[in-house]
């Protein structure tokens, strides 16, 4: 119980201590304007998390410099076209379908496609095989039956001969 009174306390005091995260930004406008542009660009750190929401010092000196460009009078698009001339149309969530960027764009398919034929072709011939060895299998002479039957009625198990 002492324990529980003790956590309990803990957890007060913890949470009077709180305050809200302070913006980066000295203006809101600003902060507001550099999330929107980040949240579509990604992390060249991270790769599969947006510049947004990455905690990694290099999307923190890329936000530093959104911002930058903000101040500076630049818009939307003219940021965008900076990082991606900087960085590429990997920095981009969904980069533009050119020649450059058809293996991001339909590489995932083609892989799938190729997957998808070696499943089959292994799986024809798997079964080619298999059907093979049941050709090949002879059936029992009459001795045989008789004597495998003879074991399956009999629970003993086969009789030394």
């Amino acid at each position: 119980m002492r324990l529980f009174a003790l956590f309990a306390a803990l957890l007060l005091c913890t949470s009077a201590f709180a305050k809200d995260a302070a913006p980066m930004a000295q203006d809101e406008a600003t902060e507001q304007r550099m999330i929107a542009i980040s949240q579509d660009l990604r992390c060249l750190v991270c790769q599969n998390e947006s510049l947004a929401g990455s905690r990694a010092e290099l999307a923190e000196d890329l936000r530093r410099e959104i911002r930058g460009l903000i101040r500076a009078g630049k818009s939307d698009q003219e940021i965008t076209d900076y990082l991606v001339n900087r960085y590429g149309d990997f920095v981009r969530y969904k980069p533009p379908l050119k020649s450059t960027t058809w293996l991001l764009w339909f590489g995932p398919f083609v892989l799938l496609a190729a997957a998808f034929g070696a499943l089959i072709a292994f799986l024809r011939r798997r079964n080619r095989a298999f059907g093979n060895q049941a050709d090949m299998v002879e059936p029992l002479s009459a001795e045989e039956q008789r004597r495998a039957d003879s074991l399956l009625r009999n629970n003993d198990g086969p009789s030394p001969s």
